[in-house]
């Protein structure tokens, strides 16, 4: 009996401390859904916000269920760990194959001269495209990004036109700040623009305008930017996760053969010993 119960007590001491190892995982997690939702285009776009954050919460309360249930012995709450964690960890490899899938197209394209690209609706994510840039969600959407500070970064940080020209700014910035470079426009100051040579190349060209309010922001390039900043931003926050999914994958499969281990050989002493 007594070997029995050293034995489960070393499973259930690994599998704590490899829960502990999960709890920690969990941070990342939080940290880079907290990073996503601080991002100007995030903050206007409400159901991007928080799924990550949410997720990473989760992952921190059954990983620290499941440390309690190991380090106090307790079998129910050992099992619901491993079920609960399971899900969780299906749902983050959904999530990520699912962001990794919606932002595969890119949408930019070269501008001859620029530092920076330019964007296109047509090469953006049509999934992406239909949440975000519909006439519904736009409304919404618009009258945030115009509230925020992503344009007057620009006129703060650049002076000169040649300055400005060889600068790498955010897809926002490029497609939601400026009017599109095909339209001809005289550079005056990043927000600022006159005098367009070709005003019939695009059809964004007649929406520019130099209220800070309006800007470019009812323009294609405008949602084709939230986009590509939209890709960019997940793009980084899923390399994080992918990590972070790798770990707890691994203390899983070891926590869960801890588990089956400590039941088999608790199932086999109570057998040898008369007790089933």
């Amino acid at each position: 009996k007594s070997h029995r119960v050293t034995r489960m007590a070393v499973s259930n001491n690994i599998t704590a401390i490899l829960n502990f190892i999960a709890t920690l995982s969990s941070i990342p997690i939080i940290a880079s859904g907290i990073w996503l939702a601080s991002k100007p285009d995030n903050q206007c776009i409400a159901n991007f916000r928080w799924p990550i954050v949410i997720i990473g919460i989760l992952v921190l309360l059954v990983s620290l269920c499941g440390f309690i249930g190991a380090y106090w012995n307790k079998q129910g709450l050992l099992a619901l760990y491993l079920f609960t964690m399971a899900l969780l960890i299906a749902v983050l490899l959904i999530v990520l194959v699912f962001a990794f899938v919606v932002t595969r197209p890119d949408g930019s394209y070269v501008v001859p001269d620029r530092g920076y690209k330019e964007y296109g609706l047509n090469g953006a994510s049509s999934w992406l495209r239909k949440r975000v840039t519909g006439s519904g969600s736009w409304k919404k959407i618009r009258p945030c990004l115009a509230a925020s500070d992503v344009c007057v970064k620009l006129a703060q940080n650049y002076i000169s036109a040649d300055q400005f020209f060889s600068s790498h700014i955010s897809p926002l910035q490029s497609g939601c700040c400026k009017p599109p470079t095909v339209c001809g426009y005289n550079y005056v100051s990043p927000i600022m623009w006159t005098n367009p040579v070709n005003p019939m190349a695009d059809s964004d060209c007649n929406m520019w305008n130099n209220d800070q309010n309006q800007l470019c922001y009812n323009c294609n390039a405008c949602k084709a930017g939230l986009l590509g900043n939209l890709r960019k931003e997940w793009r980084k926050a899923n390399i994080i996760l992918i990590v972070a999914v790798v770990v707890l994958i691994w203390v899983y499969v070891i926590a869960c053969s801890a588990f089956k281990n400590a039941q088999t050989e608790d199932l086999f002493t109570r057998y040898k010993q008369g007790w089933v």
